[in-house]
């Protein structure tokens, strides 16, 4: 089974106008991508993954914020009503501002919702990840068995800080909260060393690669570092859609030593490529599909 843990729920229910279209450039070297999707465009630009976990990020102008277009007065309704759309097939997190007063209350909301999970991102939602807000929600979510997804490294966006989604973050947090499950997005691009000692040392934290295989070099070498330290097993896919489809990751995965060809570098190992595409993500993060 494919599990792509790592998807931006879509914008539109139906139909895109126009003047709503989206595109957005920076996050690799291909160009401008879509930003704005129809729940039908999810589905087929997806179609590769058996499940999907999909996720807003709760910021005031998503598009000045994130990159990505989006409804900030819907961020959790919409994920809910398109993850019940489709329950065999998709997972939803929730999002939330830990600056906010009453997030607390919007976690408990969005968990009778049906969410299961948070996704969050300190530097584009700019909230010091180790200040007392974050550290309730986080002792929270460890205590109702939510997963948090963290963005993790670099960002296009300005004014989104570095210091807020560093690797060596989530190190001090599964410090204190070790029985909270945590998955790091991007294996910390490109502060990907960081990011495998991160995961190597804690039983509950992971990595996924999404976005990863836009950067072939990146890609290479986050992987050998990963292989090289033995925290392959704590890899899990994603695509980071729209970023990139799940079928164009996976492509690049299983192309991740062409870099290196006609050379005497290290391969990354094509067993451990596989493992990563097929994770057991669901087990890992505690997570079950309705029957």
């Amino acid at each position: 089974m494919i599990v792509d843990v790592h998807t931006h729920t879509p914008t539109h229910r139906d139909s895109i106008p126009a003047d709503e279209a989206r595109s957005m450039s920076g996050w690799n070297n291909a160009g401008a991508v879509p930003t704005t999707h129809t729940w039908a465009s999810f589905a087929d630009h997806t179609s590769v993954a058996d499940v999907t976990i999909v996720f807003n990020i709760a910021v005031e102008d998503p598009e000045r914020d994130t990159g990505l277009a989006g409804d900030p007065t819907a961020v959790n309704t919409s994920t809910a009503e398109f993850v019940a759309s489709d329950p065999r097939r998709r997972i939803g997190f929730m999002s939330v501002d830990p600056k906010l007063p009453g997030f607390l209350d919007e976690v408990r909301r969005s968990m009778e919702a049906g969410l299961v999970g948070i996704k969050l991102g300190a530097n584009y939602q700019r909230f010091d990840p180790l200040s007392a807000e974050a550290l309730a929600l986080y002792g929270f979510a460890q205590d109702h068995a939510l997963p948090i997804l963290f963005h993790q490294g670099a960002s296009p966006i300005p004014a989104a800080p570095l210091a807020y989604s560093h690797p060596l973050v989530t190190d001090e947090i599964a410090i204190r909260y070790p029985d909270l499950r945590i998955v790091m997005a991007h294996l910390g691009h490109p502060f990907t060393r960081e990011a495998v000692a991160t995961v190597r040392k804690h039983p509950n934290v992971y990595a996924d690669v999404s976005a990863l295989p836009a950067r072939p070099w990146t890609l290479y070498e986050g992987l050998l570092f990963a292989q090289e330290w033995g925290a392959g097993g704590k890899l899990l896919f994603g695509s980071d859609f729209p970023v990139m489809t799940p079928a164009a990751a996976i492509g690049a995965l299983r192309n991740v030593n062409a870099v290196v060809e006609g050379t005497a570098m290290p391969r990354v190992s094509e067993g451990m490529i596989e493992d990563i595409i097929h994770a057991d993500a669901l087990g890992a993060l505690g997570l079950e599909l309705p029957a």
